[in-house]
């Protein structure tokens, strides 16, 4: 009788990983996976803090317990920059707890050119005494390149620590969390969550330098497109006036953590959280269109620019609706009308139109019509039709005495833009959402994820893509408001900012399930998988309870300015 015999091949005691050149290394099982980036590192290449290994992001301290494959995040990939970022801030919270025990940091908001803004309440303005100080304890923690260690603790013990250094905010968060384990990281006895991964130790964190601004300071870090530098530091005085006026309406609302705000919500308060921010986006319109109505006789163009998802075009028709009020005519002018041929645009240097770029526009003849129409002449707009690529004659215009043009689009404070226009005859403003609500004072929301989030769910309404189609297309996107937008937001005349306390509670339940429908193994995974992580600090609302002309409705649905045509309140049209 022939019996099945079992062969049992003994596990080798090494582990191969192979990288996505064909490279394969070989070391020891559970052998981390920065051992092996260490090795593959070029010194000519930006630095590694990450990998990904088997379509996971994971951090350099992971280890690796199979054959894997693997490819490395650096500083130069959107999720190595953050990695980077976020254990800088790591860095600069202990060095200030270490220098300055008695006084509180708190870590705000970013600033485009590559630095976050900090303030100290203890201490307004800081000084330059204190902040000389804090550079210097953090360059020689970066020198003796001390570990950044992981450690995984029930929450209970969390709690009893952050309960023990007086820590609130962090608190508040913390009684929220579903999970009965939470991720802290330690350095120098200093314990604290990260909303993500962290580099080992702070011998990565080479790149950086503090400045003091406003009543405050930054930390400037490099920018992806230049990892191993710093870019130059502009001033942007209007920026953080936008920012500390939002701080402000937090204070008013009581709700200046994530933790406070899911209090709110546990406490059915929310409704009042909802009505008071919608009350402080509609004072802030009607102090815009007070502005305008006060110079009506010289204003004759208000431009409108903003980075993707700031709610540019709600705000354009409350605007419209409040300058009717005031007695203060719009009408709009829509820039896309004024694409030059398809055949005649742009090109990237990939080789693919580039219609995000300023040459893209026929300015000259935007500026004619704009110039015509003040004159109160009869103009012949133009309409580009976008299914066959070209620009053809648009309907007659003439505009009644005073009029006032209202022109939309990402280059309207592009001084470039309207060159024949005297600046008097305009105003610009910058519609952006600037988040300051954050998760706690050293764990800073960005303002990017929300617009990226707002994306999401609208595109996935209005135009029936996936997450995974909006995540792709992202970084496109983003590539075009560093180029187009951003190094020109301080010309506004005024920034109006669209972000709201309370709407990541309100597009949680909605933008969740789109996530977990990425599909795993592609790069649009990790992206979505990080999102999820970071909704789960949030409780979620009911969105009914949010007004129809609020901001948040141009993503979330059922908006009654859907269908409002700022076009309709022209006048002297021959018909």
């Amino acid at each position: 009788m022939v019996e099945k015999i079992e062969i049992k091949e003994k596990m080798r005691d090494t582990i191969e990983v192979c990288m996505l050149d064909g490279t394969v290394m070989e070391g020891p099982r559970y052998t981390p996976i920065g051992d092996f980036m260490r090795v593959y590192q070029d010194p000519e290449k930006p630095q590694i803090v990450g990998a990904i290994v088997n379509h996971d992001l994971r951090e350099l301290t992971f280890p690796i317990s199979a054959d894997a494959n693997a490819e490395p995040v650096n500083m130069s990939d959107t999720d190595g920059a953050r990695i980077y970022r976020r254990s800088l801030n790591f860095l600069l919270e202990v060095a200030f707890i270490e220098l300055f025990p008695k006084w509180s940091l708190t870590i705000d908001h970013s600033v485009s050119s590559g630095a976050y803004y900090c303030h100290v309440p203890e201490c307004e303005p800081f000084r330059q005494k204190e902040l000389d100080l804090l550079e210097e304890r953090m360059r020689s923690m970066v020198a003796a390149d001390e570990p950044m260690v992981r450690e995984k603790v029930p929450l209970a013990e969390a709690k009893a620590f952050f309960r023990k250094h007086g820590q609130e905010d962090k608190l508040r968060l913390l009684n929220y969390r579903k999970d009965d384990h939470l991720v802290l990281y330690n350095l120098r006895g200093k314990r604290d969550y990260h909303h993500g991964y962290m580099v080992p130790s702070t011998g990565y964190l080479k790149w950086f330098d503090l400045k003091l601004i406003g009543s405050g300071f930054v930390i400037r870090f490099p920018r992806r497109h230049t990892p191993n530098a710093l870019s130059p530091m502009p001033s942007y005085p209007q920026l953080l006036a936008s920012f500390r006026q939002y701080g402000r309406w937090l204070e008013t609302l009581g709700i200046q953590s994530v933790g406070a705000l899911n209090d709110a919500i546990q406490d059915n308060r929310i409704n009042e959280v909802i009505l008071v921010s919608e009350a402080l986006h509609a004072q802030q319109i009607s102090s815009i269109a007070s502005m305008i109505r006060d110079k009506k006789e010289e204003i004759r163009v208000i431009l409108i620019a903003g980075p993707s998802s700031s709610g540019k075009t709600t705000f354009s028709k409350r605007l419209t609706i409040q300058l009717l009020t005031e007695g203060v005519s719009p009408y709009a002018l829509e820039m896309d009308n004024y694409f030059v041929n398809r055949e005649d645009t742009p090109k990237d240097a990939e080789g693919n139109y580039d219609f995000e770029s300023l040459d893209a526009l026929n300015r000259e003849l935007l500026n004619e019509h704009i110039q015509r129409l003040i004159l109160g002449e009869r103009v012949q707009l133009r309409r580009y039709n976008f299914h066959k690529g070209i620009n053809e004659l648009g309907e007659e215009v003439q505009l009644d005495p005073g009029q006032t043009i209202i022109l939309e689009g990402i280059h309207g404070l592009n001084p470039k833009l309207l060159e024949d226009i005297p600046s008097e005859q305009t105003f610009r403003i910058y519609v952006s959402c600037l988040t300051q609500l954050n998760l706690d004072r050293h764990n800073r929301i960005s303002t990017t994820d929300t617009r990226e989030i707002r994306r999401i769910v609208r595109d996935a309404r209005d135009r029936g893509y996936t997450a995974q189609q909006t995540i792709k297309q992202w970084e496109m996107v983003r590539r075009g408001e560093k180029r187009h937008i951003f190094p020109y937001q301080e010309n506004a005349d005024i920034m109006f900012n669209s972000a709201l306390a309370y709407e990541l509670t309100a597009l949680k339940p909605l933008v969740e399930p789109l996530l977990r429908q990425v599909p795993y193994g592609t790069k649009e995974y990790i992206e979505a998988k990080r999102l999820v992580k970071f909704l789960q600090w949030f409780l979620p609302i009911n969105p009914r309870f949010i007004p129809d002309n609020s901001i948040l409705r141009e993503f979330i649905g059922e908006s009654i300015l859907q269908d409002f045509k700022i076009w309709q309140h022209k006048s002297r049209l021959d018909y």
